[in-house]
């Protein structure tokens, strides 16, 4: 299957050849820009959006929104490992080498690029986590989604990728994040509230616990009830009592 992408008419090829020529016009420093950025760059972006995501929900949500939100965002990080762990077998499958070696006049910003292309790593985890997020806070999943086209946008124009193993990736990473998301929040959403319970633990859940009765400043075992008053109808009570 290596003969997918072979010959400069397709359409993946020339999509490639249009967006790496950009490389070649652009200034070295541009370049190596666009280096950092796709390869390690929109990862550590990606790693700030989780963590602001989470102190933002367990600061501002209830005890229910904050549990189902910090669920959703430990999942991010575990479909984009379980996503990485599909793509092994689709690449030995597919065997698609990468576009460099088919295709001359390539400007590759990365060497040491010896494995297979499709589908491609990065895009793959960066669209896995951003979806991840979006099932935790929709506003912030939307700023990792954009990160995540980035990702695949560099990735092509460092010459690594081609298009589809850009959009594979898009499609494996989202694939994996939204189909088994029920079954991973049926799973994480008991583990986050028994550790939100937690006293030593539970600040990484929400930062603002109930406030129990007693420190309220309620006698304890009244729970808030407040005690009947003299001259209020204590004596009426009393002598229903007694009769």
């Amino acid at each position: 299957m290596a003969g997918l992408v072979l010959d400069g008419s397709n359409p993946d090829v020339s999509l490639l050849y249009d967006i790496n020529g950009l490389a070649k016009s652009a200034p070295t420093w541009f370049d190596r820009v666009m280096e950092f950025v796709g390869e390690y760059g929109i990862m550590l972006g990606m790693v700030l959006v989780v963590l602001w995501c989470w102190w933002s929900v367990r600061r501002r949500g209830t005890a229910d929104d904050s549990v189902t939100a910090v669920s959703g965002i430990v999942w991010a990080p575990l479909a984009a490992g379980i996503a990485l762990l599909i793509n092994i077998p689709i690449r030995g499958f597919v065997h698609r080498p990468r576009p460099f070696k088919d295709h001359q006049g390539l400007d590759v910003l990365v060497s040491g690029k010896n494995d297979f292309s499709f589908v491609s790593d990065h895009a793959t985890m960066a669209m896995a986590l951003a979806v991840g997020i979006f099932v935790a806070n929709r506003k912030f999943g939307i700023a990792a989604i954009a990160l995540a086209l980035v990702e695949g946008f560099c990735r092509i124009y460092m010459g690594v990728h081609y298009p589809t193993d850009v959009i594979g990736g898009f499609a494996l990473g989202t694939a994996v994040a939204l189909l088994l998301a029920p079954l991973a929040m049926m799973l994480l959403t008991p583990l986050t509230a028994a550790v939100s319970r937690s006293d030593r633990f539970g600040r990484l859940v929400r930062s603002r616990r109930p406030v129990p009765p007693v420190a309220a400043g309620h006698p304890a075992g009244t729970f808030g009830i407040p005690e009947p008053r003299p001259g209020t109808g204590g004596g009426d009570g009393e002598k229903d009592l007694a009769a």
